[in-house]
């Protein structure tokens, strides 16, 4: 094992939910803000990988990301180079080259803001448009939550402040675009909105000396604005004179405003003629204002004129972006809402009125919910792809969906996207055989992670979401090949059972075939009730038994409700399933709930033969701190509970052979637990005559070590088994331990340490030695390092270690490492507190 062996499987991770956090460049990659990191994505991909990297370097949440296009260099000489700006929660601007081989570097991190940064724009050019100005400056904008944009000027190397504008009346600028005025001159426009409900009109002479100057102030929304998008109305082949500019404003109160920016003191021809300029598309009293807005730069004349209302969704409006066909010139608008629809607006060519032609999206399973009664649902932006044939959005879950437009039929057909986590990943658990990974986190939910293999290939995906939970999830564990226990900020566990369709699914395309349930004997689905926490068992139904169209149930009892329902032909797929399906259609049925503890379950592991559960929750007295035990059989608990620590344990462990528990925890000790030879009976009644085969085995403390470490100890991991009993503790104290009991000791002795810089918040051992015997140990930290150590399975002192590179280690701790068992090949799963779950494949070719 070596550190240039190394490489990516698997990455996971959900986009942060803003407008602008999201943008797809012209050579097809897809950033997005995930966390503090920006993810980067090929959906055209000839394989869906999903996120192919992550970058790190924000120190908070990334909210704007804005591609950048420049041509440097005259002639046939000039290159056309590509640059990612990002904006986050740190207050900072960072600029990304991006090369041609994929290697992306952060050139310049700029912090002139001094609140969270929350959108970007670059000027809008037209495809194959010269630019007829000498200056080698590239403008951009960027807008804040200090309510000031700044306009930038970047010539490859270093941006600059060139402008800051304080927009009056105040507002915090949530949308900014930025363009050409014109297409023979230097001169620019800048639209920027917020919280309030008017777009203000900025206009500047020439890009050699911006300086714009506020000359309109556009009114008619009555909610704050969360998008803006220029574009120009025409793409004439010639000079491109006579072409208007089109501005799209998107509001929370539900309705996108089209404005037109014309050249010359005359209005356009629909105004000046006396029509309604809504044509016929606006709210009942509330005709829209025709008011004619003057500009003025550089000696040429502009009137901003208002040009349609677009009525049609039923929530917020959080994103409106153009395409024009360089083709056709054909003009669409992709419009985003929190009513869980993604629109596609054309203007009529007869009426000229704009009309949705295209509808997607998904039923929404909260009837009644919108955003201002506190729903966070719906679909926060949508992006067209460079030639237009796809859209993507980000979904409420962080998830992005995508559709492909098929000409010969007409339609647009969903294809594979991703999904993720959009909080801290808190546990991760591999199937007991190894055929999946299980994760649970901060976000609520947790979801089953596959391989799906077909023509000799196979990519990591999604496969099912067995849990959607109201509490934050803290802890999991896999029972075996088709059940799992799960913790979370309540005082109770969960245990899950596979249902029908999960497993078809997983046989189908990720060749996991469960021997040890019978299949037929499964529910087939499993569905959460209104209100509810538990997920209860649900058989599918035929597809044509009549779903319920009626907006009052009560007037149609018999029909059934489509958002708590599941067709039997929507199990039966041949791909990972989309984002509506994962949600609604791969929910495992609860079937066990154990009872006992007073406070949040902080902790559980479940026994190498899946007959126990051991389990803790966070504590501040000995009381609360106890271990408890339950068997599988019955889900009953073995009593007393196991008592060693007096604060919150934080991880529990069964050593190989479930002879040993190891306990650690914030009161800085550890505890090893020792199976009893003689069992008691499982309902702990000593008077009970239950057969000795029946009994459940019992623990009792072997030894405790109150100073194990010098501050808290995080996480630990027993050694594969050897002649002697060996194990990690990982600790805040910057140091992992390593502890021994050689053949006719009694006790545990401390036998070597391995020295980090940071905080150890993770370790786990590989299940097996490698071919010379070694043991391999999996190290993570609170600044995301991941080492690996090769250690000397009799003095566990360090053969070799190495650190993985830079660019695959985390930007948050590392809450949770875990080798895949049961494989020839060395995977490591990774669980960060940035929302991300990482598999790691680590080449050894002489194991």
């Amino acid at each position: 094992m070596d550190e240039d062996n190394t490489w990516i499987e698997y990455l996971s991770v959900g986009a942060n939910r803003h407008t602008a956090v999201a943008d797809w460049s012209q050579d097809g990659l897809v950033a997005f803000g995930a966390d503090s990191n920006i993810a980067l994505w090929r959906p055209h991909d000839s394989q869906p990988r999903g996120v192919t990297s992550l970058l790190s370097g924000h120190k908070d949440t990334v909210k704007a990301i804005k591609f950048l296009s420049r041509s440097e260099g005259e002639g046939e000489g000039a290159q056309h180079r590509t640059y990612l700006l990002s904006g986050a929660d740190d207050h900072c601007l960072k600029i990304w080259s991006l090369s041609r081989d994929g290697v992306t570097e952060c050139i310049q991190t700029l912090q002139e803001h001094t609140a969270s940064v929350n959108c970007i724009a670059t000027v809008y050019e037209r495809k194959g448009r010269r630019r007829s100005d000498s200056s080698t400056a590239t403008i951009f904008a960027t807008g804040a939550a200090d309510a000031s944009i700044k306009i930038w000027a970047f010539d490859g190397r270093e941006a600059r402040v060139v402008q800051t504008i304080n927009p009056k009346p105040k507002f915090f600028p949530l949308a900014i675009a930025l363009s050409r005025l014109d297409e023979s001159g230097e001169a620019l426009v800048l639209a920027a909105a917020g919280t309030r409900d008017i777009v203000q009109i900025f206009v500047v002479e020439s890009i050699a000396n911006p300086e714009f100057q506020l000359q309109a102030t556009l009114t008619g929304h009555e909610g704050w604005i969360r998008s803006l998008d220029f574009t120009w109305e025409k793409d004439n082949e010639g000079d491109g004179m006579g072409s208007d500019l089109l501005l799209a404003s998107a509001s929370q109160d539900k309705y996108i405003r089209l404005w037109r920016l014309h050249q010359g003191k005359e209005l356009p021809a629909a105004v000046a003629n006396g029509a309604d300029p809504s044509l016929g598309a606006y709210l009942p009293g509330k005709s829209p204002s025709n008011k004619a807005h003057r500009l003025n730069t550089g000696g040429k004349d502009y009137t901003v004129t208002f040009e349609a209302l677009l009525l049609g969704h039923d929530d917020w409006i959080y994103s409106a972006k153009w395409y024009t066909s360089t083709e056709t010139g054909r003009l669409q608008l992709l419009s985003a809402s929190a009513d869980n629809t993604l629109a596609i607006w054309e203007a009529d060519p007869s009426s000229g009125i704009w009309v949705t032609n295209v509808r997607l999206g998904e039923i929404s399973r909260e009837k009644g919910a919108t955003t201002a009664t506190g729903s966070t649902g719906g679909f926060w932006t949508g992006l067209w792809s460079p030639d237009g044939m796809s859209v993507t959005c980000l979904g409420r879950t962080g998830c992005w969906r995508v559709w492909n437009y098929n000409k010969d039929e007409d339609q647009w057909t969903p294809q594979i996207g991703i999904s993720g986590h959009t909080r801290a990943v808190t546990g991760i658990a591999w199937a007991k055989n190894g055929d999946y990974l299980l994760s649970t986190g901060a976000d609520q939910t947790t979801r089953l992670h596959a391989s799906w293999k077909r023509d000799n290939n196979s990519t990591w995906h999604e496969m099912a979401r067995p849990q959607i939970h109201g509490y934050d999830l803290n802890c999991i564990d896999s029972l075996g090949s088709s059940q799992f226990v799960s913790g979370a900020d309540e005082k109770l566990m969960r245990v899950f059972d596979e249902p029908k369709a999960v497993a078809k699914l997983l046989g189908r395309l990720c060749g996991i075939n469960d021997s040890s349930t019978a299949v037929d004997a499964m529910p087939d689905a499993a569905n959460m009730p209104v209100l509810g926490l538990s997920n209860k068992a649900i058989e599918a139904i035929d597809d044509d038994a009549e779903i319920s169209t009626s907006a009052n149930p009560e007037t149609d009892r018999e029909a059934l409700d489509p958002g708590t329902t599941v067709r039997k032909s929507a199990l039966e797929i041949d791909h990972p399933p989309f984002e509506d399906s994962l949600s609604r259609h791969t929910l495992w049925p609860e079937t066990e709930k154990l009872y006992g503890h007073g406070y949040e379950i902080s902790c559980l592991a479940v026994s190498h033969a899946g007959d126990l559960i051991a389990s803790a929750c966070k504590a501040s007295s000995v009381n609360h701190a106890v271990i408890r035990i339950f068997e599988t059989r019955r889900w009953t608990e073995i009593k007393p509970p196991l008592t060693a620590h007096s604060l919150t344990a934080t991880r529990l462990r069964f050593s190989p052979d479930d002879r040993y528990i190891l306990s650690v925890g914030r009161d800085r000790q550890w505890a090893v637990f020792e199976r009893e030879e003689q069992g008691v009976p499982k309902n702990g009644d000593e008077g009970d005559n239950t057969a000795p085969e029946d009994a459940a085995p019992s623990y009792k403390i072997l030894q405790a070590n109150p100073k194990g470490h010098t501050r808290m100890i995080l996480d630990a991991a027993w050694a594969p088994s050897q002649p002697q009993v060996s194990f990690a503790t990982a600790g805040r104290d910057k140091s992992v331990k390593l502890w021994r009991r050689g053949e006719g000791e009694t006790e545990f002795a401390c036998a070597a340490t391995i020295a980090e810089t940071h905080s150890v918040t993770a370790v786990d051992f590989h299940p097996r030695p490698d071919k010379d015997g070694r043991f391999v140990l999996a190290v993570g930290t609170e600044i995301g390092k991941i080492s690996i150590h090769i250690l000397d399975p009799r003095s566990l002192t360090a053969v070799s270690s190495f650190t993985l590179r830079a660019e695959l280690c985390l930007a948050k701790p590392v809450l949770q490492l875990s080798w895949r068992p049961q494989t020839d090949s060395s995977e490591l799963a990774v669980a960060g507190d940035d929302s991300s779950l990482r598999i790691y494949r680590i080449s050894d070719d002489e194991k």
